[in-house]
């Protein structure tokens, strides 16, 4: 079995995030691998081992477009227990959006499966950072192939992808043939963490960077230049205002109903 998982370098959540001065895109310096694609390369390594692992033949390639940082995002997946690593780097990619996105990563993926086809395609159910979830609906369409959104539980049986996908009231089973991308939620696994062994296996395993001459992509069509979206301007936001204290001398459920009436929200 054959499975690229797509793992993006975002901006780490615990800090500030910033957009640049220049040209309203994402700051990247400080940089982790979104948490949310952890579940995804989680899914892919266990159905891999269900099958005997690396040593049976199967793959799982985590594959990061971005700038030279986003090697961090591969490094890491490589330390939990992706087999390869694959880099999407040319500095015309800077600035893309989801469209442009998809399209570069779509390029890969056929790039990736010309010597052996690709199983699954698997992602997070959004990055930690855009948060948009449409690359996955995209790239399954960029491809031509089936797609499964927010799996909760996901398997394989023979040349089937089969999902559970978990609504507030009830739950559907979804089965797709193969190959198809896949998106899962934060509910299907508990990721695993580097261990030490995982760490120095990571050293020997192969990291391969691709540019966009590699995969055929025109530069024109990524980027700003090839973007559907672009932000014309941002601001700060403003700092929060103190609340409203209410003191207690005998009418402070009066003055509650007051502020709520005032808000509107009685």
């Amino acid at each position: 079995m054959k499975i690229i998982v797509l793992v993006k370098h975002v901006p780490d959540a615990q800090l500030d995030r910033h957009l640049s001065d220049e040209d309203n895109t994402t700051d990247r310096a400080d940089s982790i691998l979104s948490e949310l694609d952890e579940y995804a390369l989680e899914a892919a390594l266990q159905l891999i081992e269900a099958r005997g692992g690396a040593k049976a033949g199967n793959q799982v390639i985590a594959l990061s477009m971005g700038p030279a940082g986003a090697v961090n995002a591969i490094k890491k997946s490589l330390q939990i227990g992706a087999t390869e690593g694959v880099h999407l780097r040319d500095d015309a990619l800077a600035g893309s959006d989801a469209a442009a996105t998809s399209l570069a990563l779509a390029a890969a993926v056929r790039h990736l499966g010309a010597d052996s086809p690709v199983d699954l395609v698997l992602t997070g159910m959004a990055s930690t950072d855009g948060e948009t979830s449409l690359v996955p609906a995209q790239l399954a369409e960029r491809l031509d192939l089936p797609q499964v959104t927010f799996a909760s539980e996901l398997d394989v049986d023979g040349g089937r992808v089969i999902a559970r996908r978990d609504s507030d009231t009830h739950y559907d089973t979804i089965e797709a043939t193969l190959p198809a991308v896949v998106s899962v939620t934060d509910q299907i696994n508990e990721p695993r963490f580097p261990n030490f062994k995982g760490i120095i296996a990571a050293k020997r395993k192969t990291i391969t960077t691709l540019t966009l001459a590699d995969i055929g992509v025109d530069p024109a069509q990524v980027g700003k230049a090839g973007s559907w979206t672009e932000v014309k301007t941002a601001a700060a936001r403003p700092p929060r205002t103190a609340g409203t204290i209410i003191t207690d001398e005998g009418d402070a459920g009066i003055q509650l109903v007051d502020f709520l009436a005032a808000q509107k929200l009685l």
